[in-house]
């Protein structure tokens, strides 16, 4: 079920590790030195979906027909009566599973072998989009040394935007000399073929990075209108395939900022980058919390702007101190960031939805009797059909039929599926 792939990238010690623990609560190595993490860590990560849990219209429907007392006050799940496989849903509000992925610390020259080199770049290849956790205090080098935060926010600005322009150089040089490497084959096929032979050759030799028709298509428009050579593939330079390679890299790995350290950054800094997707996030701080609530000592929940501590919690002085400066502190910044990072990574720039599918239209159960149990993150546009594969490739082979759980509407294999639908799927056995 876990089809959507995050890397989490970005120069050794700005905060990747904290990010990856606060958002999937994995134990990993964290520590303020360059590569840390040497290995990538893949866990779990929940993402809240944007539309209520089914489960809501379900009871308003049983309530209004006498089959279900309301929920009481001191209801743990609010009122929720789903029962998820994976994830959680309290008030309706349904968590939905994605994979997460911190990859070891990148540093200028690792295309050329620097660091960890292609090894790096490799571990990157099956991600559907790339957080690049960024220094927002500007406290590390380019290197990833530590040097103290900076209140200038000039410096801070200029600090970040290194980073960006030397993660997108080094994804551009790798991706341009993939191509290098074969582009004696490549322009044996342009000579033959033209402009299609070009395309074919792009799409074969980056199809291992996700590379499709549409967005070879896609790179070499921009590629044309952005080269200036006259001169045929065949005698392109390696400034022109750093060109294409950049081209492709946009269409590959689509890339959006947390903005981490923001408790101690210059408040002004995201006002220089309002061209580019970037949050302001606190990782330390969202990891804290987590900690905190998974131990009982407070209620808190990923995306929230405040919490509470528990009137039973046994704090002393100076974590009932932290917990209040940590409250004061997330008020005034309208939450960590995480969550709303997740969302916008997962909603806007993935372009998904959430689905249901269920084995009785009418109960919106499974084969066991369970509550709406599945809740699937699928491309927005996905057909019934489709669905139907990544529920079992036999459901997909053997389709017949779907039907709509909220209109009971018989539905084909090209239904266009949309946010928060319950489908039953009806296949040859």
């Amino acid at each position: 079920m876990l089809t959507v792939r995050i890397g989490l990238v970005g120069k050794p010690n700005v905060g990747k590790s904290t990010f990856f623990s606060a958002a999937t609560l994995a134990q990993v190595d964290i520590a303020n030195y360059p590569f840390c993490t040497i290995d990538p860590n893949v866990g779990v990560a929940f993402v809240e979906a944007r539309l209520a849990c089914p489960c809501k219209d379900l009871r308003e429907k049983l309530e209004g027909e006498g089959r279900l007392e309301p929920a009481a006050e001191d209801d743990p799940r609010q009122g929720s009566l789903c029962e998820p496989r994976t994830g959680s849903c309290v008030g309706h509000r349904r968590s939905v599973p994605v994979a997460l992925v911190d990859v070891a610390g990148l540093v200028p020259g690792a295309s050329e072998g620097r660091g960890r080199g292609n090894a790096f770049l490799a571990d990157l290849a099956n991600c559907d989009v790339l957080i690049q956790v960024v220094d927002a205090a500007g406290s590390t080098d380019i290197e990833g040394q530590f040097n103290g935060a900076s209140n200038d926010t000039a410096v801070a600005v200029e600090a970040v935007r290194a980073e960006i322009e030397f993660l997108e150089h080094e994804l551009d040089a790798w991706i341009g000399g993939l191509l290098e490497d074969g582009w004696n084959r490549g322009v044996r096929r342009v000579q033959a073929e033209g402009e299609k032979g070009l395309t074919s050759f792009v799409h074969e030799r980056l199809s291992g990075l996700g590379a499709t028709p549409v967005k070879v298509a896609q790179a070499m428009f921009e590629f044309n209108q952005r080269h200036t050579s006259d001169a045929q593939p065949w005698d392109w330079d390696a400034v022109s395939l750093h060109l294409l390679g950049e081209c492709m890299r946009k269409q590959l790995f689509p890339i959006v900022y947390a903005a981490n350290k923001m408790d101690i950054a210059p408040p002004d800094v995201l006002k220089a980058f309002s061209d580019r997707t970037m949050v302001a996030c606190m990782a330390d701080m969202e990891l804290a919390l987590r900690r905190a609530a998974s131990s009982g000592l407070i209620d808190y929940q990923s995306g929230q702007s405040s919490f509470t501590v528990h009137p039973g919690a046994s704090l002393n002085e100076a974590q009932q101190k932290a917990l209040s400066h940590m409250n004061q502190r997330l008020e005034q910044a309208g939450g960590t960031g995480l969550a709303r990072l997740m969302d916008e990574v997962l909603f806007d720039q993935l372009n998904h939805i959430v689905v249901y599918p269920v084995q009785d239209e009418s109960h919106w159960v499974d084969g066991d009797g369970r509550v709406l149990p599945d809740a699937f993150v699928v491309p927005s546009g996905l057909h019934a059909k489709a669905l139907a594969g990544r529920v079992h490739t036999d459901l997909e082979a053997g389709f017949i039929r779907g039907v709509d759980g909220r209109t009971r509407r018989v539905v084909g294999a090209d239904h266009e599926l949309g946010d928060g639908d319950v489908l039953k799927i009806h296949a040859k056995s």
